[in-house]
């Protein structure tokens, strides 16, 4: 399987951190309460592929496409709130949307007997996030929101995974 070990940030970052809170005035936050790296797969045609049972495959993106991420509950406005935090404590790599341009090829043997898949899309990650409101009068927040949010990358590249049949 290619899981790309590595490809990661390497600087650790911490999902409790709210950023700066303002205790002067109503404000609201979006804390990002966990993430996993995850391929964000392209859907557009010419893009995903099986073969086998056994042999090589090669492939090669031939379209120009966009990929783009995707929240699970609340606004697209809110979209572009936690891609802010998540650049902020994830990875600054993390867009709304990444191109996906000609060229790109790539070879993988498949195991005899097995069948082949490759997918391409962007490395990006699957995050948790929930929005605070602040009145003001405190530092702390109330909870008025909370959902999932699949984020790309700008790397991309090619998924390769096996199965039986």
């Amino acid at each position: 399987m290619n899981d790309r070990q590595g490809w990661e940030d390497e600087a650790e970052q911490s999902v409790d951190d709210r950023g700066v809170l303002r205790c002067d005035g109503p404000s609201t936050w979006i804390k990002i309460t966990s993430k996993k790296t995850y391929h964000v797969p392209s859907w557009w045609n010419g893009t995903k592929y099986k073969d086998g049972p056994g042999g090589k495959m090669t492939v090669e993106v031939t379209k120009n496409g966009t990929i783009s991420g995707e929240i699970t509950v609340g606004a697209e406005a809110e979209l572009s709130g936690v891609i802010a935090k998540a650049k902020a404590t994830v990875s600054t790599k993390i867009a709304a949307s990444v191109g996906v341009t000609v060229g790109h090829r790539y070879s993988h043997d498949v195991t005899r007997n097995k069948y082949g898949h490759l997918q391409y899309g962007s490395w990006g990650y699957k995050v948790s996030w929930e929005k605070y409101r602040s009145s003001g009068s405190g530092c702390d927040g109330v909870k008025v929101g909370s959902g999932k949010a699949t984020l790309p990358t700008k790397e991309t590249g090619w998924k390769y995974w096996e199965t039986a049949s």
